[in-house]
């Protein structure tokens, strides 16, 4: 990773906003993907401006994007794209979904960031750098315990009934009212952010998660799946992210 990639993570931010921003609130066709997941005219053209951005400016490097599938994958060099996370919030107005854009190397996601691009709000993390919030430093907050932590997933109903009774157990150590529904990608930024405390999810493609490990953990959190083990390309999807990592052995045993 280089600086000239972090300009142009930066670049594919931009041209997927300027994409998304006339859809917004506006009319637009969308349809159901093979998953139920929805899928708009909006997601389509964001992913395409980035794809033709990389395409001259990094030839040799791999695309994985959810909207329009994966190419050269055998490159050391892979962008990992997500034109919007959380396309249920941008059809309902919410504006709390998000652009991700990642690059990993050898598998290992070295560079990320989550773009909200009605807010202008962009979190950017790159390796052996401090997370930035718009230009500022992102700094996450310490938790004593689980019983004051704000816990937050984007639904309860993307777990599988096994899945989902590790998160009630776990929600049960967490005061009823610090657990926050919806957020999608826009989570991983607040707790980066110092906002909230932790996120447990699971069923995440690597487009949803690869572009939010190196902005949690370069603002002082730690990201791993729910055996503790780092996330990279081969994870399979399940995710805790925490801001203080002191408390991620009281995530694990809560889950387990």
């Amino acid at each position: 990773m280089t600086p000239d990639d972090i300009k142009l993570a930066n670049a594919l931010a931009d041209a997927a906003g300027a994409a998304i921003r006339p859809y917004y609130r506006q009319s637009f066709e969308m349809e159901d993907k093979a998953d139920a997941s929805p899928v708009t005219e909006a997601d389509r053209a964001a992913e395409a401006a980035m794809r033709a951005i990389l395409e001259v400016e990094r030839p040799n490097d791999g695309i994985i994007g959810e909207e329009y599938g994966a190419i050269r994958e055998g490159a050391g060099r892979q962008w990992v794209l997500d034109p919007i996370d959380g396309t249920t919030s941008f059809i309902a107005g919410r504006p709390i979904f998000g652009t991700l854009v990642a690059l990993m190397e050898e598998g290992w996601p070295v560079l990320g960031i989550i773009d909200q691009p009605i807010a202008h709000e962009r979190w950017l993390g790159a390796a052996g750098r401090p997370t930035m919030f718009n230009g500022q430093r992102a700094i996450t907050r310490m938790c004593r315990e689980l019983e004051e932590a704000i816990l937050a997933t984007t639904s309860p109903n993307l777990f599988s009934d096994e899945e989902a009774g590790h998160f009630v157990a776990l929600a049960a150590k967490v005061a009823r009212r610090r657990i926050v529904y919806g957020g999608d990608c826009y989570n991983y930024g607040l707790i980066a952010s110092g906002h909230i405390d932790m996120v447990v999810e699971a069923g995440l493609q690597l487009y949803d998660l690869a572009a939010l490990v190196p902005i949690v953990e370069g603002a002082g959190g730690t990201m791993c799946d729910w055996s503790g083990e780092p996330l990279n390309a081969d994870s399979a999807g399940d995710v805790i992210a925490v801001g203080d990592p002191a408390r991620l052995d009281d995530i694990l045993a809560a889950l387990g």
